[in-house]
């Protein structure tokens, strides 16, 4: 472990020009557990050992299949229904870009995120690319949307079910820029993407409030995360707003409520027209304080079907209706595209 842990400083300090931080796993689990990577005497573990946090004590137990937390070549023979539906799934047929217009795809990967957006002026922005093996299946996405290079591409935070796919994308597309958060993880699927990074010659810039990103037409800047996170990747997710003329969208990754809360303490631009929902629409996420700063009138959540998280939660989905937000899902409408003119958002038709 520690072997490893070193391994990933080391490519960490070649990408980045600032040293970053090696984290625990966090609270990447739905279930509520993690795998406890780094101090784990601490909590009176072993290296490896599934558990829980509740206040001050910790309790251990078998975990559910979690592919936010298993290493890229793990062994795993778990035959939950998350485990599997990316493996069964299919990319959408998906209509190509309006031109003049933004487009936006929330992307069907199944249990995980990946959003492609188009700009007006022409360019390309990939957000995340689902777990491993959805890899290629948003490299078809990209193809059928006649995609040639990537200006920007984002990794929100080092869960596979974010990460996992864009060595592929790397792979695939000539990449431009990548943006990430100053943090780190120790499976192999983030070290994949480290190593795809560096195969293209390319330097991570750290994701971070404050950090505008150099594109034409619209305004697009990162919300978050405003400070360090520890332990916690989920609070580690780059967060962005992105403005095209009055129309404006947020895309918060796993971002959870001490982030959420910290965004609005740090008085960051939050108000948008659609929200990408934190965590899968998980009851981590979308906090009344933080629906009420974004104000919405859209939401998209990116899910996987029959899913053993718990995704989306009920309390989340009735909180969105409360406040009259259109809510759309991956896994009932497939891909969703949300096209604007600069003053009026669509949504293409979904099944």
């Amino acid at each position: 472990m520690r072997k490893i842990g070193l391994t990933l400083i080391t490519f960490s300090m070649i990408l980045m020009s600032t040293n970053v931080s090696m984290a625990h796993p966090g609270r990447t689990d739905a279930n509520g557990g993690h795998t406890c990577r780094t101090n784990c005497a601490k909590w009176g573990l072993k290296d490896g050992e599934y558990h829980y946090h509740n206040g001050s004590s910790t309790t251990t137990t078998t975990p559910k299949a979690s592919p936010e937390v298993a290493p890229k070549d793990s062994s795993s023979s778990s035959t939950s229904s998350s485990a599997k539906d990316t493996s069964s799934l299919k990319a959408d047929k998906i209509k190509a870009p309006a031109k003049g217009k933004l487009s936006v795809y929330f992307l069907n990967v199944g249990q995980g995120d990946a959003t492609y957006i188009k700009t007006a002026a022409g360019d390309d922005i990939l957000i995340d690319a689902g777990k491993n093996d959805a890899g290629d299946i948003v490299v078809n996405y990209l193809k059928q949307l006649g995609v040639d290079d990537i200006e920007i591409l984002i990794s929100t935070h080092p869960d596979a079910d974010h990460v996992g796919g864009l060595d592929t994308v790397l792979e695939k597309f000539k990449v431009k820029a990548v943006y990430a958060p100053k943090v780190s993880h120790t499976t192999d699927t983030f070290k994949d993407f480290l190593l795809a990074v560096k195969k293209e010659g390319l330097t991570i810039k750290e994701a971070k409030a404050g950090v505008t990103l150099p594109l034409k037409g619209v305004t697009a800047k990162f919300v978050g995360p405003t400070k360090s996170y520890g332990d916690d990747l989920n609070d580690w997710s780059a967060v962005l707003h992105l403005a095209y003329g009055s129309n404006s969208f947020l895309f918060t990754g796993d971002a959870e409520k001490k982030a959420e809360n910290d965004m609005i303490a740090a008085k960051e631009t939050l108000k948008a027209d659609v929200l990408k929902a934190g965590h899968h629409g998980s009851v981590s996420s979308t906090s009344a304080a933080f629906l009420k700063a974004v104000a919405p009138k859209y939401a998209i959540i990116s899910v996987g079907k029959n899913n053993s998280y718990g995704h989306p939660a009920a309390t989340i989905l009735n909180r969105l209706k409360t406040a009259k937000v259109t809510t759309y899902r991956t896994d009932l409408n497939g891909t969703v595209t949300a096209v604007s003119d600069g003053t009026k958002i669509s949504f293409l038709k979904v099944k």
